[in-house]
């Protein structure tokens, strides 16, 4: 062998030495959300960052370096799926650093840092700095805390999905001023604050650009209460509206949800008009029973609730309508359950997410000594699922025979491929990859057992 035959061996050996080695010191970092779409719009925003910066994203299983786990506070099991998450991230890797985010970080920092495993946590001001705040991931002796007063939560910070789901969660809110007396919301993310129309506007065409979302999704805290700047109103919701219905590469885009207060006959109408913008709607109603509402602290009474939901199927018959009411608010009698269960059974709504009232700290209504009990929270609960159940199977009824566009999902069970058309009806079709992420044009033909719309295989090839 020749001496320069034996140089370049040498070379490439040492080059590969080389390669490995960094390879092996690109840190890997795994993400886990709890919560609404919200959270994982800024949990992708935040793992870009990382990836950015040279980490590399993996699931959570995959042994990572870095876990983070973005947090929610509605309900008061938020610690019991926080220490649940810490506990897998352990033994996936035991040596692995963990940083908790989110709404139960703002509220609960101190707690969470007890939790055994934990490394860090951060609140609602400090999460979207967490790389520079955590300075390389070396695990402490003891968990440091980066949790300043939500008063310190002033800036919006633009997030929106990418890479995780078919659909982008694009933000354009955050925090909320309403302090519904059941909410921690507001002590969690702070005060209602927006971004100029013109910057989020922008960030729609950067989705766009990507050419591989189809459908937007707008979302935030109060969703409808867009436009405020530095505390002042600078924008309506509607205005934003118009404008994002002319981004080009767009086919849809959905309205996450929206108070009925702030759901005006103005957005109603454009939705109706509109090539882009589908028609669903997501209403919070809460209570069916002015009593309860006005202990709730809502912005409306039932009156008005119902006359937004006649108008909407004035202009749009077809229109999908869900519905977000909680059972077992402090002095909600029987009768009190009742109307709200019949003020509901007469409304023409498409599903409920029926959440059952638990106690949260710091707010008002703790006050309130009327305690629902457990038993009798959960019994309502189960009333108003099976309402939802039968409310859903009549929308979709009402739906068969119809011809729709679906969005599929790369969402597989037992051959059968998923998606949802644009007035929120689930479908059901046989499994093909290269319909992944498309929009076809379908005939909604049966409800399956398992609640989805069928598609029949010659009808979707015959209409695609």
């Amino acid at each position: 062998m020749t001496s320069f035959c034996k140089i370049f061996i040498y070379k490439r050996k040492k080059t590969y030495f080389c390669t490995s080695k960094l390879r092996n010191l690109v840190k890997k970092v795994a993400f886990y959300t709890l919560g609404c779409k919200l959270n994982y719009s800024e949990t992708s925003t935040i793992a870009r960052q990382f990836e950015q910066k040279g980490y590399k994203k993996v699931d959570f299983t995959d042994t990572p370096d870095i876990f983070i786990i973005n947090t929610c506070s509605v309900t008061d099991n938020a610690d019991k799926k926080c220490r649940k998450i810490v506990r897998e991230a352990r033994c996936i890797a035991p040596d692995a650093y963990v940083a908790i985010i989110g709404c139960y970080a703002q509220l609960k920092p101190k707690e969470i840092s007890e939790i055994e495993g934990v490394d860090a946590v951060l609140g609602a001001a400090e999460k979207f700095r967490l790389i520079d705040l955590l300075d390389g991931f070396v695990r402490p002796a003891q968990a440091q805390v980066f949790a300043t007063d939500i008063a310190q939560a002033t800036t919006f910070h633009h997030s929106f999905s990418y890479g995780d789901r078919t659909r982008t969660f694009l933000k354009v809110q955050d925090g909320c001023n309403y302090n519904c007396a059941f909410c921690t919301i507001p002590l969690a993310r702070g005060e209602s604050r927006s971004d100029t129309l013109e910057n989020i506007v922008a960030k729609a065409h950067e989705v766009a650009k990507t050419g591989e979302i189809k459908e937007i999704v707008l979302t935030g805290v109060n969703t409808g209460d867009y436009g405020i700047i530095d505390g002042k109103r600078v924008y309506r919701f509607i205005d934003l509206l118009k404008e994002l219905d002319k981004v080009e590469g767009i086919e849809r885009f959905r309205i996450s949800s929206i108070e009925p207060n702030l759901l005006t006959d103005e957005i109603i109408a454009f939705v109706a008009q509109s090539q882009k913008f589908v028609p669903h709607f997501h209403i919070p109603l809460q209570s069916g029973s002015n009593k309860i509402l006005r202990l709730m602290y809502r912005r409306y009474q039932r009156e008005l609730y119902a006359d937004r939901i006649q108008k909407i199927k004035a202009l749009m018959p077809n229109c999908c309508i869900g519905v977000d009411v909680i059972v077992g608010f402090p002095a909600e009698t029987n009768e009190d359950f009742l109307e709200t269960y019949q003020f509901l059974n007469e409304l023409e709504v498409s599903y409920l997410h029926v959440f059952t009232y638990s106690e949260r700290a710091n707010t008002a209504a703790l006050q309130i000594k009327e305690v629902v009990p457990s038993k009798i929270r959960n019994e309502r609960s189960k009333m108003l699922h099976i309402l939802s159940d039968k409310k859903r199977r009549l929308f979709y009824e009402q739906n068969i025979g119809k011809t729709a566009t679906v969005l599929f999902e790369n969402d597989v069970e037992e051959g059968k491929m998923h998606g949802f058309t644009e007035n929120y009806v689930r479908v059901s079709a046989k499994y093909d990859p290269l319909l992944i992420n498309e929009l076809k044009t379908i005939r909604l033909t049966e409800i399956n057992e398992k609640g989805t719309v069928e598609v029949e295989e010659m009808e979707f090839a015959m209409l695609s």
